[in-house]
């Protein structure tokens, strides 16, 4: 019998992904190890290997096909002795991709309730029906999101769902900053006879809605990939869920410049050259390690506090950003850590990570002077504990310590803190550290 070669699941919480490029072609003969196909996650593109030896008889899921699950056929494989005619075709249309945004659809009667729906000790409680738009379409809510909001007065309208498909789930509406259905009605009454495009948008507005508010207006649709989706779902996340308080330094940076040009000097003939990033990474590892229980993540009902200092970093790249992790940074030197750096920005700009080189880290840096950025408060990317966002050296006068005016290079930072994982006093500790570091570079390399 012809084996099926199915969609991998190329990270843990891989449920779909894009069928970017097949390397192969019907009639190739291929072996363990072999590279079949380029598959998009929703964050990096991947190299499929085959697993057994043979011939691709037919491939079932074409090139650039987007919204493939994972287990999915996508191709067929010929063992020796087979021939295409023992491929039996009869269930490919059913093993197709899904039609692009189309949500599931099922009997409102028996609605598939979410996972999150299974605690016994709930007892059953009808769901409301199934609510619409004020242009008559159905949003899609799982039962218990229906029945939240209903408990709560609020309205689905207003909510962005970040379930499959937009589909709101527990999450969205437990944490739901929307205003209830009560009020949102008696400000429409309010808003009565005010012209339509005058009126602000509310939080989680249908494409349609707002896209009336624009009608006569030239505009470009941009369709939202993978990555955009995540990073959108994500910040929501993690700024409707996630108690953020802000700390704030200035650091003087003139001593590091100095070390930093010295030290780049001595480099030189082994093609190393250490940036002030390397040099803030190597900073907050250390930081961790002095602030062992700043080193944390927040895990649901419960703090895990790590070990290791493995300090992600925040890199642009079109249409969103990766955020690489360098593991164990405290105890790399820097010239081994702009290395990794530098190998990990370059894939990551041409989404070749895998996904244990983005996943997990404590804590991150934004690092955005570069762009001319004097300071700016960074978004935690859960569950981290924190992320200290960086802005540029600029030339400032200060007051020295004898009370003399001078003109020093000065850094401001922002390190934004998870209250649940990091107290005040505490987060103010691990920022005292990661000053000290690097307003005296010299005490890293001891």
């Amino acid at each position: 019998m012809p084996t099926e070669i199915l969609m991998p699941a190329l990270s843990p919480t891989m449920e779909e992904g894009t069928l970017a490029k097949w390397l192969v072609k019907e009639g190739d003969t291929v072996s363990s190890g072999d590279l079949l196909a380029e598959i998009e996650t929703d964050k990096a593109t991947m190299e499929f290997e085959a697993v057994d030896e043979g011939t691709i008889g037919k491939i079932l899921i074409e090139a650039g096909t987007e919204g493939v699950k994972v287990n999915t056929a996508i191709a067929v494989l010929l063992e020796e002795g087979e021939s295409a005619d023992d491929i039996d075709t009869s269930g490919a249309d059913k093993k197709a991709a899904p039609a692009k945004d189309e949500p599931k659809k099922s009997a409102p009667e028996t609605e598939a309730p979410d996972t999150e729906e299974a605690d016994t000790e709930e007892p059953a409680v009808e769901a409301p029906a199934a609510p619409k738009d004020a242009d008559g379409k159905r949003i899609f809510a799982s039962p218990l999101a229906r029945r939240i909001a209903a408990d709560k007065g609020l309205d689905l309208s207003g909510i962005s769902g970040s379930g499959p498909h937009g589909r709101i789930v527990k999450a969205d509406v437990e944490g739901a900053s929307a205003a209830p259905a009560k009020q949102a009605k008696a400000a429409e009454a309010d808003a009565v006879g005010a012209p339509a495009a005058t009126q602000p948008a509310k939080v989680g507005q249908s494409a349609e809605a707002v896209a009336k508010m624009y009608e006569g207006r030239e505009y470009q649709e941009v369709k939202l990939d993978g990555m955009r989706k995540t990073i959108a779902a994500r910040l929501t996340e993690a700024k409707q869920t996630v108690p953020h308080f802000y700390l704030r330094r200035d650091i003087r940076l003139d001593a590091l410049l100095k070390f930093r040009s010295d030290l780049n000097k001595q480099l030189e003939g082994r093609g190393v050259k250490l940036s002030v990033n390397d040099f803030i990474i190597k900073a907050c590892a250390l930081a961790l390690q002095s602030v062992p229980t700043a080193n944390a993540v927040w895990a649901g009902d419960r703090v895990l506090q790590l070990k290791p200092s493995d300090v992600a970093v925040a890199v642009a790249i079109e249409g969103g950003l990766f955020t690489p992790v360098l593991k164990d940074a405290d105890m790399k030197s820097l010239s081994a850590l702009s290395a990794e750096m530098k190998d990990l920005a370059a894939r990551a700009r041409d989404r070749k990570l895998a996904p244990h080189e983005y996943q997990g880290g404590s804590f991150a840096v934004s690092n955005l002077g570069m762009f001319g950025i004097d300071n700016f408060d960074a978004v935690i990317n859960p569950p981290h504990g924190a992320i200290l966002a960086v802005g540029a050296g600029v030339k400032k006068p200060v007051v020295g310590k004898d009370g003399e005016l001078a003109v020093a290079t000065v850094m401001s930072v922002t390190l934004s803190v998870d209250h649940r994982v990091i107290d005040g006093a505490l987060g103010a500790e691990l920022l005292k550290h990661i000053v000290e570091n690097l307003e005296n570079p010299m005490v890293m390399l001891a």
